[in-house]
């Protein structure tokens, strides 16, 4: 789980975006770890792309510097790829992932590099949406109050990605790939990925994402991004629920983020690490051309039902 602190750092570097469509809180917390090595991104309209929406976080592990040059420039390689000039978002997004993983070899800063990042980032282009998830953070939606899942946590004991480790001469010990990574889809961690013979989607641990798409409607509240930090301590219904909540009660989401890493921060180091990982939470309100209020009187409804 990485050594802690004897005391947790709780200052919170929070933010809140809003347009429009969408009312977007943001915070991210350093915790027991003795570093901070998650990023996330919120960009409401996308330089090149008008009117399309980003969002993502990044879980950092062995050091923050993957995490941070995905952070900058992940969505930037998305939108200049053919595919999506070609309205095929999922395939850019893939492709995408996969040429920043290798662009980041050549970077001169970062190609002696050990570390490695997680990343599960949306795109909402119209109505619809595009989750591209690698590794164990996690995307999830309120539709109707109701849980909606966005994306698949990529663990080395997932049959599918356990055939993939060992087909490229890796192997699974503890439920860690190799004996060492938790996870077994991620940019960076290079040490994983030199089978000369398998391309890079197939490598002991690849940057080749998942991709869901979904059509966003009316009843459509609100979606949560975040890294493992909070789903090891709290499940997504627990979380939608806890958003709900929140809202119902008239806190902005910004505030529901330092929320939710409160509540999920360990009393202590001593918890097997639950609640002692960096955390970081972005929050999307989706207003539909309404205000932030009418999402408030919907979730008070939701509260009827919980």
């Amino acid at each position: 789980m990485g050594s802690t602190l004897s005391e947790p750092v709780t200052t919170k570097d929070t933010a809140c975006v809003r347009n429009s469509s969408f009312r977007v809180g943001s915070s991210c917390m350093q915790g027991w770890r003795i570093n901070m090595e998650d990023s996330h991104t919120h960009i409401l309209s996308l330089p090149d792309d008008p009117g399309t929406a980003f969002f993502g976080v990044y879980d950092g592990h062995g050091g923050a510097k993957i995490a941070e040059y995905a952070g900058k420039h992940l969505h930037k390689y998305i939108i200049n790829r053919e595919e999506y000039r070609g309205n095929n978002v999922s395939a850019a997004m893939r492709e995408a992932f996969l040429e920043l993983d290798q662009a980041m070899i050549d970077e001169d800063s970062l190609k002696s590099e050990e570390s490695g990042s997680t990343a599960v980032t949306i795109i909402i282009k119209g109505d619809q949406l595009y989750c591209a998830n690698l590794g164990d953070s996690r995307a999830i939606a309120s539709v109707n109050g109701k849980l909606e899942i966005l994306s698949k946590d990529h663990k080395p004991n997932n049959m599918e990605e356990y055939n993939r480790i060992v087909a490229a001469g890796g192997w699974v010990d503890c439920n860690r790939v190799n004996g060492n990574l938790a996870l077994s889809r991620a940019l960076g961690d290079y040490i994983f990925k030199q089978n000369s013979s398998k391309g890079p989607e197939e490598q002991i641990v690849t940057a080749l994402p998942e991709v869901i798409e979904k059509t966003i409607t009316a009843d459509w509240d609100f979606l949560v991004l975040a890294c493992d930090g909070i789903w090891d301590v709290m499940s997504s219904w627990e979380v939608i629920k806890f958003v709900i909540e929140n809202i119902a009660n008239g806190s902005e989401p910004e505030e529901i983020c330092e929320n939710i890493m409160m509540r999920c921060l360990a009393p202590d180091s001593q918890m097997a690490g639950l609640g002692c990982d960096n955390m970081t939470v972005v929050i999307v309100a989706l207003l539909h051309g309404g205000t932030y209020e009418q999402l408030q009187e919907r979730c008070k409804g939701y509260l009827e039902e919980l």
